[in-house]
């Protein structure tokens, strides 16, 4: 039914990363850049999901410059989340072999980072599953490319090749992006995600990967 499908990470094919880490990476560049003990609401800002109006008001308010400032706060939160996945602590799920038998091109699309997709991917030993995989740039310009914005995916797509395409997604945000990009959507509900409620509505609700081969795939007799 699709020719290629695209997926997002963390919460998808890998857990997410808990936010503790993201506060403490988040805290560790500001102590990078000089600033030994920032407002804990301003950590929480830039540990997850800034804007960049957003970071630059909290830039001008340390005297920090943004571009810099981003630069040592992605790099901090890739660290941390590659200690954790080396610790055991970020780990893929059990239903990611079942995407050997979804008989499409396969991508990633991630909000996190290009090297922590590429670090977890590799280490989980999932990267030659994929033809492409696409985080984001250590850009302020990133942040506004992040999904909802289908920029990453339409990226993707260009990879791929693909002639009709499904993402699969875990949050709101990518349920929007693929309606940006003229695409099917696929909302798993992971155990995080078993009560919550939309406010858009996806192509199709999942609750595991290996619901994608009733849509996209061959029967698992089939040859690999």
């Amino acid at each position: 039914m699709y020719d290629a499908v695209v997926f997002d990470n963390d919460g998808v094919l890998v857990g997410r990363t808990p936010f503790d880490t993201l506060r403490e990476a988040a805290w560790d560049a500001f102590e990078r850049v000089g600033v030994a003990d920032p407002d804990l609401a301003h950590v929480d800002d830039v540990a997850v999901g800034v804007d960049p109006a957003t970071l630059t008001d909290i830039c001008d308010r340390y005297d920090l410059d943004p571009t810099e400032f981003w630069r040592v706060r992605d790099e901090t939160a890739v660290a941390a989340q590659v200690a954790d996945a080396r610790r055991g602590r970020k780990t893929p799920y059990d239903d990611v072999d079942s995407l050997r038998h979804v008989d499409a091109a396969l991508g990633v699309v991630s909000s996190n980072q290009q090297a922590t997709v590429d670090f977890l991917l590799d280490h989980f030993g999932l990267a030659g599953r994929f033809q492409t995989a696409y985080g984001r740039e250590p850009s302020i310009a990133s942040l506004s490319r992040k999904k909802p914005s289908p920029y990453y995916i339409e990226r993707a797509l260009e990879d791929l090749g693909g002639g009709t395409a499904l993402f699969v997604g875990d949050n709101e945000s990518d349920v929007r992006a693929a309606d940006n990009a003229g695409i099917d959507s696929a909302f798993i509900r992971r155990p995080h995600r078993r009560d919550f409620e939309l406010s858009c509505e996806p192509t199709y609700e999942i609750d595991d990967l290996h619901d994608l081969v009733s849509l996209c795939g061959r029967s698992p007799i089939d040859p690999v």
